[in-house]
């Protein structure tokens, strides 16, 4: 059930949640501590952001979200943990998966109310991916990392049987996974495939959306080491791909974090991390595929962005969250108005009467009015 705090935002409006802000780790290498067809969007100004808090049935720190459509939604998190709803949240299912508990599950992705996949992060075996058939009741463990230096940090899926996943560079070169077949299989991309590794060059694990998949065999995956940030493109499920640089401000504990595309042509990345300070340029926005980008105005987040997402048929219409706070903007990045400044991780839109903002002690919070 819902809980009974809801806050409203007009447009152009600050309002602060009284919640305090809770310091988490970032992602990357360290761990917690504590559909194709025509798509028709429209260009509004809300007039009014709903904040809603729903009761999650955990105090783990969560770290993903994965709608599948307005109802059905998966998170996961810290301890092993996934959630569910198949209501919109007015209540949540929550469950560990067995032999887990020590697991951080830094990505999710929902298929349907019943199947859903999980990736695990660390170094070594700690990296494992998940999945279930059956609503959470079991799960099979699908892949576990043999490298020792491997680190797996987000994964997307462009159908049910088509995956990728990104991980951290090994010995200089790129780790990059894909699936054809639902995860039966999980095998490394060639390195012939990929571009060169920068020197230590990986990606944050912070909010599970270091990479993002469309249908027609694009993807789009920010990395980085502390002198560089760029993005990775393949429009081929993943067997080509050219790289772009972006204009993020990066340094060690901080860079780019997040990407969202809402077509094949539209997209924006977001940066931030602990050690983000102000001035820095945390949004870059691209309107051809990711070829070029540009340097967006930065939201008022300490700490930066940790996920951010567009929100489904709204043109120029996104959402960012992080341990500061939720921001968003109807002008593709140009301005930024906060919906409040509560401590999240990652957020996830299935449509704008219907969102979820996730993080600390197992917080949800349901955005609607987008």
């Amino acid at each position: 059930m819902w809980s009974s705090r809801v806050v409203r935002v007009a447009a152009g409006t600050l309002v602060l949640a009284a919640a305090p802000l809770v310091a988490q780790g970032r992602g990357g290498r360290t761990a917690e501590t504590g559909t194709s067809g025509r798509v028709t969007t429209v260009t509004r100004q809300p007039s009014s952001v709903s904040a809603v808090e729903q009761v999650s049935g955990t105090t783990a720190l969560l770290i993903a979200v994965s709608p599948v459509n307005d109802r059905i939604v998966w998170l996961s998190g810290a301890r092993g943990t996934w959630v569910r709803t198949t209501d919109g949240g007015t209540t949540w299912q929550t469950g560990q998966v067995p032999g887990a508990d020590s697991l951080q599950f830094r990505d999710v992705h929902a298929v349907d109310a019943n199947t859903a996949y999980l990736l695990s992060i660390g170094e070594g075996s700690a990296s494992r991916i998940y999945k279930t058939t059956d609503a959470g009741t079991t799960w099979t463990q699908q892949f576990t990392n043999s490298e020792p230096k491997g680190f797996y940090d987000c994964m997307d899926f462009w159908d049910a049987k088509r995956g990728i996943v990104m991980g951290d560079a090994i010995d200089g070169q790129i780790a990059m996974l894909r699936t054809d077949d639902g995860g039966a299989t999980w095998t490394r991309i060639p390195r012939s495939a990929l571009p060169a590794a920068q020197t230590d060059e990986g990606s944050f694990a912070a909010s599970g959306t270091c990479v993002v998949a469309r249908k027609g065999g694009h993807a789009w995956i920010v990395a980085s080491n502390p002198d560089h940030g760029r993005v990775l493109h393949t429009a081929d499920y993943g067997r080509t791909w050219s790289v772009d640089t972006l204009p993020l401000t990066t340094r060690a504990g901080s860079g780019p974090q997040s990407v969202a595309f809402r077509d094949t042509r539209f997209g924006m990345a977001f940066g931030g991390g602990n050690n983000a300070v102000a001035g820095d340029i945390l949004i870059a926005v691209t309107a051809n595929g990711g070829s070029t980008w540009a340097a967006r105005t930065s939201p008022t987040l300490t700490r930066g962005v940790w996920g951010g997402v567009y929100v489904p048929g709204v043109k120029d219409m996104a959402v960012a969250v992080g341990p500061s706070g939720a921001v968003y903007t109807s002008d593709n990045g140009a301005t930024w108005t906060a919906i409040n400044s509560l401590n999240y991780w990652s957020v996830g839109f299935a449509s704008p009467r219907a969102g979820w903002a996730v993080g600390v002690g197992g917080r949800i919070t349901k955005l609607s009015g987008l």
